[in-house]
């Protein structure tokens, strides 16, 4: 396990600066974030992407592509508004997913994740099923560009998660189909102790997120995300589980605040996940 650090980016970004500032962390991974379409039709960003990445020596392990539209982030607004689920936005977040699948293949990145949405928990539920055909879709077309696809962690029940997984693989077979883990999120939504959660679906996990948060204490909002090692994610435990199912990926340090504060707080991360890692 190395450990990297997420990257958000659009056509104004230096990305250059963004590789070059990983660097002198000490960092030499990381993956890359987009929630902006005309992004995904820019050449010229991701012909800087891959000289980037060569010029400081960094590895991408995943793209992780967002979606454009209204998104709440909340047990309420959430449900209409986030990922694959609201049939509203439905169709227009899967050609950005596939347009997003064929902007990784440009930057040589294998494996595509995403927020599919609040999955419902009932097999038998319409919207399970048509969120299962979008979701294959993008899986054949992630197969065609010779890549994984992710789900990320945070708004289903790993027992969800994996239903859905098997789901997908009865159609379309076995292989490129895997979670990037969050652990923050799985406290922050209220859905799963993430050292437990790898008990249901660890083979699936090709990506983690190195984050940490505080459980809800209402029905409507989530839980606080907060500073790596001051939330309820128990990491010597996590880290340790992972060493006991054998995982061997990147551990991708997210802090979803900006500034120097952010950067003091990836600093601080890195130093506990890289101590947890050698122990």
């Amino acid at each position: 396990m190395k450990v990297g650090v997420l990257i958000e980016f659009t056509s104004n970004t230096d990305i250059d600066a963004k590789f070059a500032e990983l660097k002198e962390m000490g960092v030499d991974s990381c993956q890359l974030v987009c929630w902006d379409r005309p992004t995904l039709q820019d050449d010229a960003m991701a012909e800087a992407i891959n000289k980037g990445l060569e010029k400081y020596g960094i590895h991408a392990t995943a793209f992780w592509c967002g979606w454009e539209g209204r998104r709440v982030w909340d047990f309420y607004e959430g449900q209409l508004t986030l990922g694959l689920i609201p049939s509203d936005y439905r169709v227009e977040r899967l050609k950005m997913l596939m347009e997003g699948s064929d902007f990784a293949k440009k930057i040589h990145v294998t494996d595509l994740a995403t927020h599919v949405g609040y999955m419902p928990e009932n097999p038998y539920d319409p919207k399970y099923e048509e969120v299962l055909v979008a979701c294959k879709a993008i899986v054949e077309k992630c197969k065609e560009n010779g890549q994984n696809f992710l789900f990320e962690t945070g708004q289903e029940t790993p027992v969800t998660l994996k239903r859905a997984i098997q789901d997908i693989e009865k159609a379309v077979g076995k292989g490129n189909v895997g979670i990037n883990l969050d652990p923050a999120n799985l406290i922050m939504y209220g859905k799963a102790n993430p050292v437990d959660a790898l008990e249901v679906f660890g083979e699936y996990v090709m990506g983690i997120h190195g984050k940490d948060g505080k459980y809800p204490t209402d029905g409507h909002h989530l839980g606080d995300e907060v500073p790596l090692g001051q939330g309820k994610v128990n990491y010597p435990a996590f880290i340790a589980k992972l060493k006991e199912i054998g995982y061997q990926g990147d551990i991708t340090i997210e802090r979803e605040i900006s500034g120097d504060e952010q950067k003091k707080d990836i600093r601080m991360a890195k130093d506990l996940l890289d101590k947890l890692i050698a122990e």
